[in-house]
């Protein structure tokens, strides 16, 4: 089944609000989904859509200073190991790296080990900024230099 990797609509972060837990478990993490992401940066906000669904989406923005900040990623659970969140990063590096992005940031929590090996994987340099939000509060901070387009 083909996976196509389009930029976000409203509708699009509706549905995966609605199908909320096949993508974060029991984690609750719907106040994060901003519709004003997507309104206002919806060519930063890919979404792998395939014939059964959403299997990912990415939202994201390109900061002033040229940073590509992905503020979530997510992959539906029956697609995870498929390359779909590889791909979504790859179509938001191309997004941000069209609105003058020379780096990559993203944020996770200490205990998410996924998260920290995916980032890894896909190159991140990740490190532990223990008052990230706030006193008492760490969070890993991923960053990673986008080279110069050939």
């Amino acid at each position: 089944m083909a996976v196509h990797i389009v930029p976000a609509h409203v509708t699009d972060l509706h549905q995966v609000l609605a199908d909320h837990s096949l993508y974060w478990g029991d984690r609750d993490l719907r106040s994060l989904h901003l519709l004003a992401l997507v309104q206002e940066f919806g060519s930063t906000c890919p979404v792998a859509r395939a014939e059964d669904g959403i299997r990912g989406y990415l939202i994201g923005f390109v900061t002033p200073d040229g940073t590509g900040y992905v503020h979530l990623i997510a992959t539906r659970s029956d697609a995870r190991g498929t390359g779909v969140g590889r791909d979504l990063y790859a179509a938001f590096t191309d997004a941000a790296r069209g609105q003058g992005a020379v780096r990559l940031k993203a944020i996770t929590s200490v205990t998410n080990e996924g998260s920290v090996a995916f980032h890894r994987s896909l190159g991140f340099d990740a490190r532990v900024e223990d008052a990230y939000h706030g006193p008492g509060q760490p969070m890993v901070v991923f960053t990673r230099a986008l080279p110069a387009s050939p």
